[in-house]
């Protein structure tokens, strides 16, 4: 459950991701959606672009190597560390920022045992990486074990366990065996026809949530999802009703985005959607392990 800080203020969270100037993706979407679920949050970028890479070539502006370590150095050692809960990550655009990220969180986990820490591993899609190699391998191996919540798409478990995933039944074996008590695998396998959804694994629980598919959808649909099911988690949430209420969020700002025939999510005319999403999303629970071993 999220604990405010002794004098009633809001637990604070560190975002690393990217920054877009014009956009609703990474720390633009991660930052906006924690701040109006009403957590203050420290927005340290990766990497700097006019856009997302998906409308088109522009100029990259990656945060060099040793002033990145030293800025998280400073975050890490501020009077205000003590206020940090939690820590979420996402796209970074060099294999050696990971490190300190890494670093980080040991520390404040140290200091703060209940320290929640979300790893979205940006790493790629359907059409494989879309970043280097060498990046993907730190994050696997630095970022995702020290992880609480990881929210992979489907194409990225299936390029960190190593092995294709067609069915649920391949996707709940590689999200258990990722690490994470709960892992959040967005575009998973759908059951209703027509449809797709998010799986969460937890040590008992594998639940699907289902809505129906949106075509040409924009980008960020994975940074705000890791964002919210965050910030429910704080607000002390079941695995459950966290999983429902940011699935029907993310879904009911896609489809009026869509709907508005806009290229990027419409986060700031739909905040509403946030807090109280009126969407449908069908929660369905599936065969974990754990219960059929039992059998």
């Amino acid at each position: 459950m999220a604990r405010d800080m002794d004098d009633g203020s809001p637990a604070e969270i560190v975002a690393i991701s990217s920054h877009v100037v014009r956009g609703a993706v990474g720390n633009r979407a991660i930052v906006f959606a924690l701040e109006t679920m009403g957590f203050r949050v420290w927005s340290l970028p990766t990497v700097i672009l006019p856009w997302h890479p998906g409308h088109g070539p522009s100029t990259r502006i990656v945060t060099a190597d040793e002033p990145f370590a030293a800025a998280v150095s400073d975050m890490t050692g501020a009077r205000w560390a003590g206020a940090i809960r939690a820590v979420v990550t996402g796209y970074f655009g060099s294999a050696g920022q990971v490190a300190p990220v890494a670093a980080m969180i040991r520390t404040l986990k140290q200091a703060d045992p209940g320290l929640l820490y979300v790893c979205d591993p940006v790493i790629g899609d359907a059409g494989g990486l879309y970043v280097r190699p060498e990046i993907a391998e730190a994050i696997r191996d630095e970022l995702m074990p020290l992880a609480d919540v990881a929210t992979p798409n489907r194409y990225e478990l299936a390029w960190l366990s190593g092995a294709p995933l067609e069915s649920n039944a391949a996707i709940i074996d590689a999200a258990l065996a990722l690490g994470p008590r709960r892992v959040l695998v967005t575009s998973a396998v759908p059951m209703m026809a027509g449809g797709t959804g998010n799986l969460l694994l937890t040590e008992r629980l594998a639940l699907l949530a289902e809505h129906r598919m949106v075509g040409n959808p924009p980008n960020g649909l994975g940074d705000l999802t890791s964002a919210l099911f965050l910030a429910r988690l704080m607000r002390g949430e079941t695995d459950e009703r966290a999983l429902q209420m940011t699935t029907a969020s993310v879904f009911e700002i896609l489809a009026r985005s869509v709907k508005r025939g806009a290229d990027e999510l419409m986060l700031f005319e739909d905040y509403s959607s946030f807090l109280t999403p009126m969407a449908m999303v069908q929660i369905r629970q599936l065969l974990h392990p754990s219960r059929a071993k039992r059998k």
